[in-house]
């Protein structure tokens, strides 16, 4: 008698997948948080430093695991180690460490000396591989990784140590309008999404989703500058609706662009690591398009 196959539970519904994400990001970004306002800038500090260092490190980890499946080459571990050692000098530079910090634009000269050395690296580690005849497409992945993660989430630090302000605030106040941009367009597109976006990409995405999106997080964003005004320099409504609306299209945006990655590499999440969200991309791919962004609005007008 042949062996009966084992039946597959029934489909999660939306409601359920709804409430795994939230409570997921709910605990990652309250530790995050926890770190950032503790009191004690030791622990502010180091702690905080720890945990943009593993969510950097399992989320490229995870972009060259794509690159992988895609049967694509890549140096994986000398982009992680460059990926880590990237957000620590910054870091060390940031907090003053190596210095007194007053002018942002030396701390991106100091991020793009670090680049040129990592490039030279690359291209010796390509000379000194004996197996590997696809040198350009090695550099070319693993520099590609080194920038959508780790050197996109580095602007998260830039904001949190930008001269002059409470850059805490700022990093607590894009977190929240993103995360409101994610839970807009989930919950918008669950309830009355019909028409798509980009099905070949992203077969869940709607139009109508991403109007929810815009008016979530420029809701959230106006509520939470009338209440933190004092702590956020330079913050006005204008600006609240123009970051509102700039931070939630850029966040649908940075999703779409994970979404393009996993369909190349015909996966339907980065990875496991968070019930109902996946993995550590699924949860940051929002968060490092508009951390960029919320620096150069950060740097360019609202401290101009």
């Amino acid at each position: 008698m042949s062996a009966q196959a084992t039946p597959s539970g029934p489909p999660v519904s939306k409601p359920v997948v709804l409430m795994r994400r939230l409570i997921s990001s709910v605990i990652l970004w309250a530790i995050v948080l926890c770190a950032l306002f503790s009191g004690n800038r030791l622990v502010s500090n180091y702690v905080f430093l720890a945990i943009v260092m593993v969510i950097a490190g399992l989320g490229l980890a995870e972009f060259y695991d794509l690159v992988g499946k895609r049967a694509l080459v890549c140096f994986k571990g000398w982009g992680i180690f460059g990926g880590l050692l990237l957000l620590a000098s910054t870091f060390l530079y940031l907090s003053g460490v190596l210095g007194p910090h007053v002018d942002p634009a030396k701390a991106n000269d100091f991020e793009t000396s670090f680049l040129i050395i990592f490039v030279l690296g690359l291209c010796v580690r390509q000379f000194l591989s004996r197996n590997n005849t696809a040198g350009l497409l090695a550099i070319s992945t693993t520099l590609f990784g080194l920038m959508y993660v780790p050197w996109l989430l580095n602007f998260v630090q830039k904001i949190n140590f930008f001269p002059g302000i409470q850059g805490s605030y700022y990093v607590l106040y894009f977190i929240l309008v993103t995360k409101f941009s994610d839970l807009g367009a989930y919950v918008t597109g669950s309830l009355i999404g019909k028409h798509k976006m980009i099905p070949r990409i992203s077969p869940n995405k709607t139009w109508e989703g991403f109007g929810g999106a815009i008016a979530i997080s420029t809701l959230a964003s106006l509520v939470f500058a009338h209440f933190a005004q004092s702590q956020l320099a330079g913050m006005t409504w204008l600006h609240a609706v123009a970051l509102g609306i700039i931070l939630s299209g850029a966040a649908v945006v940075g999703d779409l662009i994970e979404s393009l990655f996993k369909r190349e590499a015909g996966v339907k999440d980065s990875g496991r690591l968070f019930p109902g969200i996946g993995g550590m991309l699924d949860l940051m791919d929002s968060l490092l398009f508009n951390a960029p962004l919320m620096y150069l609005y950060l740097r360019h007008i609202l401290t101009n």
